[in-house]
């Protein structure tokens, strides 16, 4: 079963209505603020009723606090205070890679899947597949593809030992 991870900064149920069960919503918006909460509460909720996982980005208390399916870890965020949290058995922590020293990050802030970026999308983070699967083989922690993947290129995901994706444009 391949899961499969979107991005997204705004609340769209059409765009979710056109995702599968395998499909997880990570809510991506670094501006969040107190009304902000009743949105993540909305987008919850409507993920709730189509069976679909959803995790907030870059605020493991605030995801805890709503009773979220868990967290996202962008790669610039290094800090391990989180560990120090009590999270609900289903609770997941998963983060996103550049290199090698930020999958060691991602490990030590016990993270259950590492994104690893960019695999197709040509930007200064830039791997293409032979170093992506390099990359992905120097730890034991499931990996799931970034950046770039779209329908045209889905196939090229064969040739890595991990099926799993994620994106923004590739739902839309």
């Amino acid at each position: 079963m391949v899961n499969k991870y979107y991005f997204i900064n705004k609340f769209d149920t059409n765009n979710i209505n056109n995702q599968d069960k395998q499909t997880a919503i990570i809510y991506r918006n670094y501006s969040l603020n107190k009304k902000n909460e009743d949105l993540i509460l909305k987008i919850r909720n409507y993920c709730k009723k189509r069976n679909i996982r959803f995790y907030l980005s870059n605020n493991i208390k605030l995801s805890i606090k709503l009773n979220l399916d868990g967290a996202y870890i962008p790669s610039f965020n290094k800090d391990t205070d989180h560990l120090a949290y009590s999270y609900k058995k289903n609770f997941t922590l998963i983060g996103s890679a550049h290199n090698l020293k930020e999958i060691r990050i991602k490990e030590r802030q016990g993270v259950k899947k590492i994104f690893i970026s960019s695999l197709f999308k040509k930007n200064k983070n830039f791997l293409g597949i032979n170093k992506f699967k390099i990359l992905s083989n120097l730890t034991r922690i499931n990996v799931v593809a970034l950046g770039g993947v779209s329908k045209g290129n889905l196939k090229k995901l064969s040739f890595l030992d991990h099926s799993d994706f994620a994106g923004i444009t590739f739902f839309e």
